[in-house]
């Protein structure tokens, strides 16, 4: 499944535009102090983008609900 797969939603960030495919997850987290991307929610969330763009289904599922679950780990999101 290419990078550029949208989720089914947009995930909203607050005072943000909504990451609305894998690449702008991907960016997103990379735009993040290095220390907050070894942040183990974080890690999880790269798993899951990686996952969902090289074996795709139900992967993409997870990739939205991992990215929604780190930046709510941050009092941000949704």
């Amino acid at each position: 499944m290419p990078w550029s797969t949208p989720f089914d939603e947009p995930i909203r960030l607050r005072g943000r535009a909504s990451l609305t495919t894998l690449q702008h997850a991907a960016d997103y987290v990379m735009t993040l102090p290095e220390e907050v991307q070894q942040q183990e929610r974080w890690q999880v969330a790269v798993e899951n983008l990686i996952n969902a763009a090289e074996i795709g289904g139900g992967w993409l599922m997870f990739a939205r609900i991992g990215m929604m679950r780190a930046l709510n780990g941050d009092g941000q999101g949704q």
